[in-house]
């Protein structure tokens, strides 16, 4: 039993929330603040990338025993449903019986929320942190940034406030203190898919919908009451992009043209769009991540990725299984505890950062491109046959727990193998053959 501390986590979010229920079970005084309304007392929409449960997030829930009573409010999509503008592809995620889960941020963040206080964490809502003392995790709180500001003590301080996190936003100040923040020319925008008249979903439910349409796309997962959230990710600026659709008639003709099958399901198509605000996506990296034993930044506050690999709540999740295997391990000494979490997470999110801005690419431009889908049907066959051989990288990032940056480099390396094994002669013939497989088995072994 470690010795008890006073802890604050500012940020109520997925991350802030899962890491209270942490710090419960390790003994500790355990305050939430967010400066936010209590979400469970207001509506939540208009701003939301529908989450994707995959492997990392569940181990993190399970491992406080929690997991179960989120996988009441997920749906299991085990494809991809891939609508070109002519005919509708599906493409399976992983093995057999492998899913992602659908779970709208609403949903699961009120759970976490409840979780939490189970758990014994105290929340407190409407309290904006202005600043922290770093040398005595002191906390600096006040409706205003210029007004009279109230000062609460703690042992320690976590920030899981987001991507423009204000306890970072100290730390910044330091010397040596690296950072960077780089905007995606792309934004988004929620839609919504309503339910069929009886609740069941107008779209096969059990799949991750997307629109392919190169420099944009759009996106659809269910939820619970039959509806999909819809995400429609686009340029700020230029031909296909929100500053061209201007009014209604220009939305509508956009959507009746380049998106045909959606205007029949998306009923408040106009409402929604010009009602939903258009927001952006951002990268932002920064070390060190921790001061002393006193400050630990943690989630989005530290390493904020674009959404394309669905691995944000993930990776957030997967820091606090990490930092609670450091805890286990050195016990109370929470200066080597931050340490080694900052040098163990540092490379994986840098890895998944990489990864999420690639998957863009592969999403919007590839999934509708027949090379890259004979690509993925030859690596399916292969892994099939030889799994101990080749673990696909989408699989390797969302159906183990292994590090990101060893997904990143042997998805790099099974990449080159791939585009040596697609400029052999007749391959769109030849591909599931016994010549494709030596080839690779060939390729393998040579670095072998």
């Amino acid at each position: 039993m470690q010795i008890s501390k006073k802890i604050a986590v500012v940020g109520s979010g997925l991350v802030g929330s899962l890491l209270a229920i942490y710090l419960r079970k390790a003994g500790h005084t355990v305050h939430v603040f967010d400066r936010s309304p209590d979400i469970r007392q207001i509506q939540f929409s208009g701003r939301s990338i529908n989450l994707a449960m995959s492997n990392r997030g569940w181990k993190a829930l399970d491992g406080v025993g929690v997991g179960d009573a989120v996988r009441a409010i997920a749906i299991p999509m085990d494809k991809r449903a891939i609508h070109l503008v002519d005919k509708l592809n599906f493409q399976n995620y992983g093995q057999e019986g492998e899913s992602i889960y659908s779970i709208s941020r609403g949903t699961l963040n009120r759970k976490m929320i409840d979780l939490a206080e189970a758990a014994g964490a105290e929340f407190f809502f409407e309290h904006k942190i202005w600043d922290v003392t770093l040398d005595d995790a002191t906390l600096h709180i006040g409706e205003t940034e210029r007004g009279a500001w109230e000062d609460k003590k703690y042992d320690m301080v976590f920030g899981a406030d987001g991507a423009f996190s204000r306890i970072r936003h100290r730390m910044q100040r330091q010397s040596m203190f690296d950072y960077s923040q780089e905007f995606l020319p792309i934004g988004y925008k929620e839609l919504n898919i309503p339910a069929n008249s009886d609740a069941t979903h107008k779209l096969d439910k059990n799949s991750f919908h997307i629109w392919p349409r190169g420099e944009y796309m759009l996106i659809a997962l269910p939820n619970l009451d039959g509806s999909f959230t819809c995400t429609l990710f686009m340029p700020f600026e230029g031909e296909n992009s929100f500053a061209s659709l201007k009014d209604q008639k220009e939305v509508e003709a956009f959507f009746e043209k380049n998106l045909p099958d959606t205007i029949d399901v998306i009923p408040k198509l106009t409402e929604d769009f010009f009602k939903n605000p258009t927001s952006t996506l951002v990268t932002m990296k920064c070390f060190p991540w921790t001061y002393e034993d006193k400050i630990a930044l943690i989630g989005d506050a530290c390493h904020a990725i674009v959404p394309f690999y669905g691995q944000g709540m993930n990776a957030g999740f997967e820091d606090i299984s990490i930092l609670y295997e450091m805890i286990e391990k050195y016990g109370d000494d929470w200066k080597t505890i931050f340490s080694e979490y900052q040098k163990s997470r540092k490379p994986n999110a840098d890895a998944i950062a990489e990864l999420s801005y690639r998957n863009f690419m592969e999403m919007s431009s590839k999934t509708a491109d027949e090379k890259f889908l004979l690509q993925k049907k030859i690596e399916k066959s292969f892994s099939d046959k030889y799994p101990e051989k080749w673990i696909p990288l989408y699989s390797r990032v969302t159906f183990s727990d292994r590090p990101y940056a060893e997904a990143l480099a042997i998805g790099d390396y099974q990449n080159a193998i791939m585009e040596e094994v697609l400029k052999m002669e007749n391959i769109e013939n030849i591909w599931d053959s016994e010549v494709v497989e030596k080839k690779i088995l060939e390729l393998l072994g040579e670095k072998g």
